[in-house]
C-alpha cells in the first residue's frame, strides 16, 4: 500500500489521526481519500483513547445515560493502543449516524488492509476501523489484546 501520506485533510480528522500509531496513519488517511474520491465524505472522529476514557464510553448505556456503544472496557478495545480509529459520514456539515454508505466504505477499508467493525458478530461498529499488527496475525482478537496490553505495560513498542 502506498497512501498519500503528503495530502492535508479536514483538520478534525487530521488532529485524531495524529493520536494514531505512525503505522496505522497512513491508512487512515488513505481511507478519507478513497471515500472522497467516491464521493463519500467521511471525518475521522474517534482514535486513541485511554483506559479511562474508554471505562466512561463503557459505562454509557450502563451506569451513564445513552445508549450501549461499546463492549469494551479500558484495555480492551485497540483505541487504547492507537491501532483503530473511527469514522463518520457526513451530508454536508450534517453528521449522519447511520447511512449505507457505512457498508461501502467498509469494503474501501477491507480493501486497504483494514479491519471493519461492521463485520464482527458480538457487536456491529461500521464505523470502527482498526489495523492488526503482523505479529498478530491469526492470533484471537483477545489473545492479540492481552499482548497488547503486556507490550503497553511493559513499555515495549505495541505495534512492531
Amino acid at each position: 500500500m502506498s497512501p498519500a501520506l503528503s495530502e492535508k485533510l479536514d483538520d478534525r480528522s487530521e488532529k485524531v489521526i495524529a493520536t494514531l500509531l505512525p503505522e496505522v496513519q497512513p491508512y487512515a488517511r488513505a481511507l478519507v481519500l478513497k471515500a472522497a474520491a467516491a464521493r463519500i465524505t467521511i471525518k475521522v472522529i474517534s482514535g486513541l483513547r485511554t483506559y479511562e476514557e474508554q471505562n466512561d464510553l463503557y459505562a454509557q448505556g450502563r451506569t451513564k445515560p445513552g445508549k450501549i456503544v461499546t463492549n469494551a472496557r479500558g484495555g480492551y478495545s485497540n483505541h487504547n493502543f492507537g491501532i483503530a480509529f473511527d469514522i463518520g459520514v457526513f451530508q454536508g456539515s450534517k453528521y449522519l449516524d447511520e447511512s449505507p454508505k457505512y457498508k461501502a466504505v467498509g469494503a474501501m477499508g477491507t480493501d486497504l488492509g483494514l479491519e471493519w467493525g461492521g463485520n464482527w458478530k458480538s457487536i456491529q461498529d461500521e464505523p470502527h476501523f482498526q489495523l492488526r499488527p503482523t505479529w498478530a496475525a491469526g492470533s484471537s482478537e483477545s489473545d492479540m489484546l492481552a499482548e497488547l496490553r503486556s507490550r503497553k505495560d511493559s513499555g515495549q513498542a505495541v505495534y512492531v
